[in-house]
C-alpha cells in the first residue's frame, strides 16, 4: 500500500535525524526549523511518532498474510 511506503519512509527519515543526535548531538529537525521547541519541529516530531505507530501494524499485516496463504 502506499501509505505503508510513505509511512516507512518518514519512519527512516525519524530514524537518520535520531542517528545524527546519538552520533554527532545535532538535530537536523531542530537545526530546520529553529530549535526543538518551535510549532514546525514538534510537527514533524509528531507526524514521525504516528508513521511508527502505524509502521507497527506491518508487523502484524504480514504475519497475517502469510498464515492466510498457508491455509
Amino acid at each position: 500500500m502506499l501509505i505503508d511506503k510513505i509511512a516507512l519512509s518518514i519512519l527512516i527519515i525519524g530514524g537518520i535525524n535520531w542517528g545524527s543526535v546519538g552520533l554527532f548531538s545535532f538535530d537536523i529537525v531542530a537545526w530546520i526549523f529553529g530549535g526543538s521547541d518551535s510549532i514546525g519541529a514538534r510537527i514533524v516530531y509528531v507526524v514521525v511518532a504516528l508513521c511508527a505507530l502505524w509502521c507497527i501494524s506491518l508487523l502484524f499485516r504480514e504475519s497475517m498474510v502469510r498464515e492466510e496463504t498457508e491455509r
